[in-house]
């Protein structure tokens, strides 16, 4: 095989490869490999074009042993891509071949499961720690002390309680992500679920001191509002936001629900249905947005556990929004409230 078909042969690869002759020059190297190392290293020795020391080590080990060799290397300065390269010899020619897999994706999925242990422990340690301390307490100094029974085992109960709601969102978002693939098909009315949603939260909404608004458009029928949907995951989206914004936006003495038809939507390709959530509180910093769907991210930590939150509600919604093929978009400003849509394809 000539030069020109060896290097036409390896750029039809999509993987980063680079041919080490002999004479330790590069006689070969893809374009995605001069992409990687941002060089065309063509005739040049090795060490001066491959200069990471974890690739050198992986050729080191070929050349020590005529084995293959192997390392994990990183890319940029906060480590945003992730190699693994694989150095093999060339049987009779005495060169090697070097190959290069992007395993950033399996990485950040490890170091995401890793949080995920990470949080959740911490998240069932302090109560359990709470409930520990209680129970050793009112079985010795507080045994007759009825005033601090009563009082401790409030506590407890509360306690017990957020652990409750931890296990459920968890248990939750595990079944979402289970379905996430299937896409939902039966015909609900988003304005019905709404609805429902409002009636079974107004007191609490009464409790917070917040009026309760359900507005949707004037003229149109309750069809307009149909979507193919889950109905137990619907009515969950909505009762997260609404709760949501009762929560941390009480401040704002109202909370509205607004439900509206879009005639033609670009990314459905056709009409759909909109809800927003507003409220008229405090808001946030918009640096926060893009991570408030992550898992146990909170905005305020200290705050979100008073109020009883798991740190978990807005990644079910993200996750159910995705299974029914939605959009998700959330605005907010300090001092200005926050405005959290789902925007679903009509049916």
């Amino acid at each position: 095989m000539s030069p020109e078909q060896t290097a036409a042969a390896l750029d039809a690869i999509p993987q980063p490869l680079v041919l080490i002759g002999a004479d330790m020059r590069i006689a070969a190297m893809n374009a995605r490999a001069s992409e990687l190392f941002r060089v065309a290293g063509i005739g040049r020795h090795y060490a001066t074009v491959l200069r990471n020391p974890a690739v050198l080590d992986a050729i080191d080990a070929v050349l020590k042993g005529d084995r293959p060799g192997t390392a994990r290397f990183y890319t940029g300065d906060s480590r945003e891509g992730t190699w693994r390269v694989s150095a093999i010899p060339v049987r009779g020619e005495g060169g090697m071949m070097l190959s290069f897999e992007d395993v950033t994706d399996v990485e950040q999925a490890g170091q995401m499961r890793r949080d995920f242990v990470t949080n959740v422990s911490h998240e069932l340690k302090t109560p359990l720690t709470a409930l520990l301390g209680f129970i050793e307490t009112l079985r010795g100094p507080a045994r007759e002390d009825a005033a601090a029974r009563d009082r401790f085992l409030e506590i407890m109960e509360k306690e017990a309680a957020r652990m409750n709601r931890l296990v459920s969102d968890l248990l939750s978002l595990s079944r979402v992500e289970t379905t996430e693939r299937l896409r939902p098909t039966e015909k609900l009315s988003l304005r019905e679920i709404a609805g429902t949603v409002v009636n079974a939260v107004r007191p609490m909404a009464d409790a917070a001191d917040v009026v309760l608004r359900l507005e949707t458009e004037e003229g149109l029928e309750t069809s307009a509002f149909d979507v193919m949907g889950d109905p137990d995951q619907l009515q969950q989206i909505v009762l997260n936001l609404v709760e949501n914004a009762i929560k941390y936006g009480a401040s704002g003495g109202e909370v509205t629900i607004r439900l509206s038809v879009r005639e033609r939507e670009a990314v459905f390709r056709g009409p759909g249905v909109q809800l927003d959530v507003i409220d008229k509180g405090e808001g946030f910093d918009p640096i926060h947005i893009p991570r408030l769907t992550e898992r146990f991210y909170r905005v305020d930590t200290h705050r979100s556990r008073e109020q009883g939150g798991t740190g978990l509600g807005l990644a079910i919604v993200k996750h159910i929004v995705s299974r029914h093929r939605g959009r998700f978009r959330i605005e907010s400003a300090p001092g200005e409230g926050s405005t959290f849509t789902i925007l679903l394809p009509a049916a």
